[in-house]
């Protein structure tokens, strides 16, 4: 994982927008586009953005976690711009979604801070949004909280900053690309910027839904011993030829499925599982374990574990 560096001494400085931890709960899906062409590379040239992105994306690991609520904050003192609070909580592509014609940033806040620099704040939660146009407010400010409206597919807060209306990236303010982290950020403090990695993992009785993962709500809490044993690993960030190896343990800590899924395309999420059906008189009790690995090329880039009760 890699780390930018705090800022140097610039006409702004930025505190993080979203209180949430982005070294093991929340994460950077996107980043600001530096390719001019119709092709796409963020600040490391690498492949977490898209053509014409203007943003940095913090995203949620799952659509529960909009319900129980997390803050979007100030990343700098200013007065509030403009505020829209009207937009519906849903992703494009599902029922209901409404035509996000000039209005893609969905519910948001905009603040200006002085000398030409402004940060907007896209696709938060309808109704959580706390502050007017006019209002003061300082580093640190709860703004509302992150949501799935406008041009979303998936919940984040998407943070841009400009200067004079030009679009200026926090991690590389000078537009400098060196292919690493650069030593000169507008970030007041390190932030994690991993080129990809595991969102989350989880045991189930089969194979889920994608859109459950996404929900959060596809890992079970037990399993049966009737049921059958699914581990599965839930990445962002893929790269071709990006390996998602899936391994279960029994509870005397023999491995009993081991499993490889070679990414044939980039994604920018993705989800992989593996398993074994019940055995004849069921799975004996007893606290299994599970591993995802992610190996980017031939070198174990991410790995999280998980338990799970049969009983």
């Amino acid at each position: 994982m890699s780390l930018a560096a705090p800022a140097v001494a610039r006409d702004i400085l930025l505190g993080l927008p979203i209180d949430c931890d982005l070294d093991n709960v929340c994460y950077i899906q996107q980043f600001v586009d530096h390719d001019p062409t119709d092709a796409a590379s963020d600040f490391a040239c690498g492949t977490l953005t898209y053509d014409g992105h203007t943003g940095t994306d913090f995203a949620l690991p799952s659509r529960a976690m909009v319900d129980t609520g997390v803050n979007v904050i100030a990343t700098a003192p200013g007065t509030v711009r403009g505020v829209r609070d009207e937009m519906p909580d849903i992703l494009q592509g599902q029922p209901g979604a409404p035509d996000t014609t000039n209005r893609e940033c969905g519910n948001g806040v905009v603040i200006r801070h002085g000398d030409g620099w402004e940060t907007q704040y896209c696709h938060m939660r309808r109704g959580s949004i706390t502050v007017l146009p006019g209002d003061r407010v300082a580093m640190g400010q709860v703004l509302g909280q992150v949501g799935m409206s406008g041009e979303s597919e998936f919940p984040h807060l998407e943070l841009s900053l400009r200067e004079n209306g030009a679009v200026v990236d926090p991690f590389d303010p000078d537009g400098a690309i060196t292919c690493g982290v650069s030593d000169e950020t507008l970030w007041t403090v390190p932030v994690a910027t991993p080129a990809g990695g595991i969102i989350s993992i989880g045991f189930s009785p089969g194979i889920p839904a994608y859109d459950r993962i996404k929900a959060g709500d596809a890992g079970a809490e037990t399993l049966a011993p009737t049921d059958d044993l699914v581990l599965w690993g839930y990445g962002f960030g893929g790269r071709t030829r990006d390996v998602m190896i899936t391994t279960i343990t029994t509870p005397d800590g023999t491995e009993i499925e081991t499993r490889s899924d070679l990414l044939e395309r980039p994604q920018a999420q993705y989800f992989r599982a593996g398993g074994r059906r019940a055995p004849d008189g069921g799975w004996p009790v007893g606290v299994y374990g599970g591993t995802v690995t992610i190996l980017r090329d031939g070198v174990a880039f991410d790995v999280r574990t998980a338990k799970i009760s049969v009983r």
